[in-house]
């Protein structure tokens, strides 16, 4: 199916910018909001993104108004009689979504998809609002989404194979990166990235590092920032509410850090309210330490601090990096993506170092049995959060340890 209009419901950030992006593939779009101002401060978004490329000489002003002519605001359905795809972008809330979806069956052609770009909501749950669940997929952008190239492609359970087919041509016109992922609570970026990050967090809570010094491994590793930067660019409250989807839908090895909760009832939410893992203001000085000596304190009085060699084991960069392998397998072991694609989004998706190739990839580097001994090593110390996925096991049982083999989670040549 060609798709020659579409429509995105909810003028916030990441609809406007979700907007933007179609208009810059030359498709015109629909932005719908509830109310004139909502749609304004939309069209408005889309419009400074433009303006960025004009001030960078990427575009010329002509050029500009040609793409924002291509964006018509409204707050009612009643030009939704033609579009070909709608994306839905607005808040996190089921009931909301669920009704949205249900007013879009009404007011669109029985021909057109409807996609989520919900981070967390089943889409299932969401195709069950329409009658045409084979028609629902979902599209999840990433912040910013005129800048990040991935998008992740998610099928429902009812969703047809010409949907999501459509869907990926559609992405790759966008001039994105679509990889098809398997439903399932955090999808995969989410589901990979979380566990570092509250690896991190963990590590901080013990007293192994500081967050500056976690941060520079990390950036010295190659990630574009590291993970408490990124945290409070995330959101300390967004985060928390991940951590306790993933805690959820995964059970003990997903158990969020405590000092996420302490840091949301703090308000410190990160650069958005000036203070988080980080201080933004300077009155924030010097607020993380008590609730961090608190942390440390009541553990210590429970005894459920983690014994046996927690600090001994101590903070190095692979213990983040195999937490995060090992979730990168187990979502292999469960057909949530193909090994290729789950590199493939970690490098599009988070800024995983190209260099490095993805997850799986370094794990092919480093030598499966050597992931397999860091996790043994890190489970008996810290806990069964590290249990290894069984397919490591059997990978190194096989003798398919990775590159110095030609063969693990890919197939490499092997000098002669």
């Amino acid at each position: 199916m060609y798709i020659f209009k579409a429509a995105v419901i909810g003028a916030g950030t990441m609809g406007a910018q979700i907007a933007q992006v179609i208009t810059y593939s030359g498709l015109p779009v629909l932005l719908k909001d509830q109310n004139p101002e909502a749609v304004e401060k939309g069209i408005e978004t889309i419009r400074k993104i433009y303006q960025g490329r004009v001030e960078k000489g990427k575009m010329t002003p002509s050029e500009v108004e040609q793409k924002m002519a291509l964006v018509t605001g409204t707050t009612t359905y009643e030009d939704f009689g033609d579009v070909d795809i709608v994306i839905e972008a607005i808040f996190e809330d089921y009931a909301v979504k669920r009704q949205v979806f249900s007013e879009l069956d009404q007011a669109c052609p029985e021909t057109a998809i409807l996609a989520t770009n919900t981070s967390s909501i089943p889409i299932s749950a969401l195709a069950a609002a329409t009658r045409r669940p084979e028609k629902v997929i979902g599209m999840h952008f990433f912040n910013p989404a005129h800048v990040m190239k991935l998008v992740e492609v998610i099928p429902a359970l009812a969703t047809s194979p010409e949907t999501v087919e459509d869907t990926v041509v559609f992405s790759e016109s966008l001039r994105k990166i679509p990889v098809r992922v398997q439903e399932c609570a955090g999808f995969l970026v989410n589901r990979l990235l979380m566990p570092y990050l509250n690896e991190a967090a963990l590590a901080l809570e013990e007293g192994t590092a500081s967050a500056p010094q976690i941060d520079e491994a990390m950036a010295a590793f190659g990630m574009p920032m590291g993970p408490f930067a990124l945290l409070d660019m995330i959101g300390i409250d967004v985060s928390e509410k991940v951590a306790d989807i993933l805690h959820d839908a995964y059970g003990p090895r997903m158990i969020p850090a405590t000092i996420l909760y302490e840091l949301v009832k703090a308000n410190r939410l990160g650069v958005k309210s000036g203070a988080g893992f980080y201080n933004y203001q300077d009155s924030q000085n010097g607020m993380l330490d008590p609730l961090l000596d608190r942390i440390r304190n009541e553990r210590n009085a429970q005894h459920d601090a983690p014994h046996n060699g927690s600090h001994q084991n101590g903070f190095t960069p692979e213990r983040l990096l195999a937490i995060l392998i090992n979730e990168a397998v187990i979502c292999l072991q469960e057909g949530v993506a193909t090994a290729a694609d789950i590199d493939v989004a970690m490098l599009a998706g988070t800024g995983f170092p190209q260099e490095k190739e993805g997850p799986l990839h370094l794990a092919d580097t480093w030598g499966i049995d050597r992931v397999l001994k860091v996790l043994e090593d890190s489970q008996a110390a810290l806990g069964r959060r590290f249990w290894p996925a069984p397919m490591l096991k059997r990978m190194v049982a096989a003798g398919q340890l990775g590159r110095k083999v030609g063969k693990g989670f890919f197939t490499y040549p092997m000098e002669a």
